[in-house]
Formats: structure tokens, sequence, C-alpha cells
């Protein structure tokens, strides 16, 4: 979780430093080495700030992605609704019905944290995609007509969507990437608190609180559930408050 994450970056930062600053209470470093030890001090911290940079724009593409398959689906959603109607009364109708509910689904999926639910809600969208399909594939084999395989090619469309989205939130930033961040920061902390003049100073925490808020906040994006930020399925509810429901 984000929070946890900010937590425990904090928690073992400052401890870091703390340690550098034992380190060099039991060997103190010597004049002539000093402009190497804050040569290397920089390196290290230029470097830590690159790998964060490069993270948090991998959490944001990520994050825009999800924003952009959301748009998508909402829009293979209704361009189907709309195509449904060149099938058969009869089948328009369970098409229309079973897109209605699919629709509701595909909402709850945006909106839902709990994970029982949400092994439900994959059960039932796989449900409704088998049966949404059944009634095209049946039309379109019936009458096998340039219209209908319009119908049945937006129904793949729909499927597909769901498909890459959910493809979407489970691309996630690298748990190497994470370690190599971790262990940049670790070493950061601890050359700065061994390079310091003093054991104990307010300065201490401004490394480990600045880079925990960065961990922080590229771990919230890169959290699709349990983030403070995320994708609201606003193009789907917009969609299901637009569509006429069958009674």
């Amino acid at each position: 979780m984000p929070v946890l994450v900010f937590v425990l970056s904090l928690i073992v930062m400052w401890l870091s430093v703390q340690g550098g600053a034992f380190i060099r209470r039991l060997r103190s470093t010597p004049e002539e080495d000093r402009d190497d030890l804050g040569l290397v001090t920089n390196a290290s911290l230029t470097l830590l700030a690159l790998i964060i940079g490069f993270s948090f724009s991998m959490a944001v593409s990520r994050y825009d992605q999800r924003k952009n398959y959301e748009e998508e689906e909402a829009n293979a959603i209704g361009t189907e609704y709309v195509r449904a109607d060149l099938l058969p009364p009869a089948d328009a109708a369970k098409v229309h019905n079973l897109l209605g509910q699919y629709l509701d689904q595909r909402i709850l999926f945006y909106t839902v944290r709990d994970l029982t639910r949400l092994q439900q809600i994959d059960k039932d969208t796989a449900q409704l995609q088998n049966d949404m399909w059944s009634v095209v594939q049946h039309a379109g084999a019936a009458q096998p007509t340039p219209v209908l395989a319009l119908v049945v090619s937006g129904m793949n469309d729909v499927l597909n969507r769901q498909g890459y989205t959910q493809a979407a939130w489970w691309n996630r930033i690298p748990t190497g990437a994470w370690t190599l961040m971790a262990a940049l920061a670790i070493c950061c902390s601890v050359l700065i608190g061994y390079g310091a003049h003093r054991r104990e100073t307010l300065l201490f925490t401004v490394l480990p609180f600045v880079v925990s808020v960065a961990f922080f906040l590229i771990a919230d994006i890169d959290s699709p559930r349990r983030g403070v930020i995320r994708v609201a399925p606003q193009n789907l509810t917009s969609l299901s408050q637009s569509l006429p429901r069958q009674q």
C-alpha cells in the first residue's frame, strides 16, 4: 500500500542516516578525503533523482494508459449498443439488455476494492461476454451479411477493450526498479549521515522525508485500486446514464 511504502521508507532512510553518522563517530573521515566523499554523495544523489524521475514517468504513463482504455471501452460499448439495432428485433433486445448489465459490471470493476467482490465481478463479466458473443455469433451465422458482420466486429471490439484494460491494470512498475530505488536511497542516506559534521541535526530528516514522499506518490499512482489517485469510470458512468435501459 502507498501509505505503508511512505512509512517504511521514512523509517528505513532515517535509520540509515543515523547509521552513517554512527559510522563516522567510529571512524572519522580524513580532511583530504572529504572532497572525494562529497563527490560520491552528489553523484549518488543525482543517480537517485534520475531513477525516481524515470519511475515517476513510468507510473504516470501507466495511469494515462488506464484512463485511455477506460475511454476506449466506453466508446466500444456505446458503439455496439447502437449497432445492435441492426440485429433482428429479438436478438437486438437481448444484446441491449446484456450490454446494460455488462456496463454495470465494468463500472464496478473501477470502483470496487474488495477482492472477494472483484472475483465475482470478473466471473459475471466473463459470463456476460460469453452470452453477448453467443447472441451475435448465432445471428451472424444465420444471416452472414456485411451488416451483421459489422455488429460482430463491434462486439469483438468490446471484448478486446476489456482485455486491454485488464492488462493495463496488471502493468505495474517492476520489482527490480523498486529494489534499485530503495538501495540507492539507503546508500545516499548513509553517505549523508557519514559526511555530516554533527550527528544530531534536523537536516537529517529532510532527505528521508522528501524521498519518502516521492516513493509514496509513485506507489500511489502505480496502485490502481489502493491509491488515492485512481482512474474514475467517468466515461462509462456517463454512457450508463445516457443509454435507454430495458424494463
